[in-house]
């Protein structure tokens, strides 16, 4: 089995883990009881977006991980144009996730990691799911400038290799011109003290 199978699995384990936690803190959640007596109501708290959200934002994940480089272009295009909210922030992330253009894991980190740490009350559903994409985004940065560094190095020794095969070959090159330098060398049958 693969690395890149073995990170896909435990991610998608994390998430899962992520998404029941969120659902168990949900269902924890009560309504203080206001006392029958009390003649201030209490005031109105504004109700955070609804875990369902994420549920469909998984299955974006998916059609995204599903579409061409063009198509993600294009979706990332359309994202550009929306307004930034925490939702627009976490899909464009995971956009940026797929594309393959110069700095896009690190733009990708940068949206989700505000996702993860806004203070906005829209944001708090999406956190949990930012977070673990963001620890994504920062592991397949570390891998790609590991594959980085090992192809520079691969690099450097094929061009040493190359090197080496190259003085050998002058070397052989020489050798042989000294050879065709040489003077012959008289054969056996006119060697000096041979009577015939």
């Amino acid at each position: 089995m693969s690395d890149v199978s073995v990170h896909h699995r435990a991610v998608r384990w994390q998430l899962i883990l992520c998404l029941l936690l969120c659902a168990g803190l949900a269902a924890c959640t009560t309504r203080p009881r206001v006392p029958a007596l009390s003649v201030t109501p209490a005031p109105a708290l504004e109700a955070p977006q609804p875990l369902d959200d994420i549920g469909p934002l998984l299955n974006y994940h998916q059609a995204l991980r599903r579409m061409s480089q063009g198509e993600l272009l294009k979706e990332l295009s359309g994202l550009m144009q929306q307004k930034r909210t925490p939702r627009v922030a976490l899909q464009t992330g995971m956009v940026l996730m797929l594309t393959r253009g110069s700095g896009d894991l690190n733009r990708a980190q940068g949206l989700l990691d505000n996702v993860a740490n806004s203070t906005e009350a829209a944001a708090a559903p999406y956190k949990p799911l930012a977070l673990m994409l963001s620890s994504y985004c920062g592991e397949a940065r570390r891998l790609a400038e590991h594959v980085d560094k090992l192809n520079a190095q691969l690099t450097a020794q094929q061009k040493d290799s190359q090197r080496r095969i190259d003085q050998l070959n002058d070397m052989v090159e020489g050798l042989k011109n000294i050879e065709r330098t040489l003077p012959l060398r008289p054969s056996a049958s006119t060697a000096p003290g041979v009577v015939k």
